[in-house]
């Protein structure tokens, strides 16, 4: 049931709904109704019932004997144990209910498929004696009344559920014409266009001003990925060109005294385009929120570790406490610390620092150098993709290095932030998430 109301449309379970609840809303009414006429029927009965028995009860009183043929055959008289005294053999009912009726309440007696109504009356006779005044009724025509009206009731309900049911299908289908109208001119919505907004203030207004936020992010997104492939084209172009035509001058034009450098160069090219890929390959991973479970990660022992894989320009110092961890894997930590260090080793004549710094639920990690460092127009596009303030000193890097950075920070909830440091250079610094 769970499954095929789901494949339902949205128009037809709100009118299943709205009939469903009218339905039985009526029907509950309809037992209402039906209980409020029965007690209406029954007390009318009563009041004519004890206005019979009050005839005898007045004659028993002014000393007619109870076996008084002239008392009416509905009414009977009893002692207060209930045995006849009237000659006319006896009651139609049990104990029990004779119990009740002298209690003073009224009864129905059921015999042979038949409902008859008893009340009861008491009398004192002139000799003091107590006796009970019965008074009987047939409750057949009350039944068929009864029966009549719940079918009356029922159709009545039937009918003003299924009217309510119409009702709801059609208000829906009117609620839902613009939301339809929307859904049609989204689908032919060209690039850059948005959708109308209706002027008044209400769900469609909202619903409306939300797509065409989508679609703004959308079209960005687009946008940001459409100069992401022409710059990673252009970028990829030129090792390859450069390795190609390597490669075809040496096939050209075989040297041996040359083929060494030439390899050199192709080795170097590849190098190049093989950092750019693994660049680009981790940034794609990152966009699309493909990243392992975090582990505590020692950031003190990765930065030792990196340290170590760093080959050129000054060497870096470390500042840190024993340990410090942060909520990331030992990959993305690796590809942070060469980014920041390769950065920095690239730009610092002579000094290169790193700071771990835990700070709560955090932990800083900062990379400063003594390079030219970054102006400050320049500290938020400096974490764009292929972007290169110096091509000079950038060594014909493809400026993925930061971008990355930011994305895998980001990526488990912290930010990089980019700086001037002590001696004039940069200052990088990321905030990780403690574990």
């Amino acid at each position: 049931m769970a499954v095929w109301w789901r494949g339902r449309t949205l128009r037809l379970r709100i009118t299943l709904v709205v009939g469903g609840v009218a339905l039985v809303a009526l029907l509950a009414l309809s037992r209402l109704g039906g209980a409020l006429l029965y007690n209406t029927l029954l007390g009318a009965a009563d009041n004519e019932l004890h206005t019979q028995a009050g005839i005898v009860v007045t004659r028993l009183r002014d000393g007619v004997p109870p076996d008084d043929r002239g008392i009416s055959p509905s009414v009977r008289v009893t002692d207060t144990a209930g045995t006849p005294v009237d000659g006319r053999g006896p009651l139609p009912m049990g104990s029990g209910d004779v119990r009740n009726l002298a209690a003073g309440k009224a009864e129905n007696v059921y015999r042979d498929g038949s409902a008859t109504r008893w009340v009861a009356d008491p009398v004192v006779l002139p000799d003091g004696t107590t006796r009970l005044v019965m008074a009987s009724g047939d409750l057949v025509g009350g039944s068929t009344l009864l029966a009549r009206a719940a079918v009356g009731f029922l159709l009545a309900a039937l009918v003003v559920a299924v009217v309510v049911a119409l009702a709801a299908w059609i208000a829906t289908r009117a609620a839902l014409r613009p939301v339809d109208r929307m859904r049609s001119a989204a689908a032919a919505l060209p690039p850059g266009r948005r959708l109308p907004v209706p002027g008044a203030h209400d769900e469609l207004r909202a619903l409306a001003e939300e797509l065409n936020s989508l679609l703004a992010r959308r079209d960005d997104a687009v946008s940001r990925l459409e100069r992401f492939t022409g710059d990673a084209a252009h970028e990829l172009r030129s090792p390859v060109a450069a390795i190609r035509a390597q490669a075809e001058v040496a096939v050209a034009h075989p040297d041996p005294a040359l083929a060494d450098e030439t390899l050199r160069d192709i080795a170097g090219e590849a190098q190049r385009l093989s950092g750019l890929l693994s660049d680009l390959l981790a940034l794609a991973r990152a966009d699309a929120g493909q990243r392992a479970e975090a582990e505590p990660v020692d950031l003190v022992a990765a930065a030792k570790a990196a340290i170590g894989r760093c080959t050129d320009g000054p060497v870096p110092e470390l500042l840190a406490p024993g340990n410090a961890l942060v909520a990331a894997t030992p990959g993305e930590v690796a590809l942070v610390l060469d980014n920041l260090l390769g950065n920095a080793s690239r730009y610092a004549p002579t000094r290169v620092r790193i700071e771990v710094l835990p700070a709560g639920r955090v932990t800083r990690l900062v990379v400063s150098d003594d390079g030219p460092g970054i102006p400050a127009a320049d500290r938020v596009r400096v974490f764009d993709r292929f972007t290169r303030l110096s091509q000079e000193a950038g060594g014909g890097h493809a400026g993925l290095g930061l971008a990355l950075v930011q994305a895998l920070v980001r990526g488990r909830g912290g930010e990089v932030t980019a700086g001037a440091s002590a001696w004039g250079g940069a200052r990088l610094e990321a905030r990780w998430p403690a574990p």
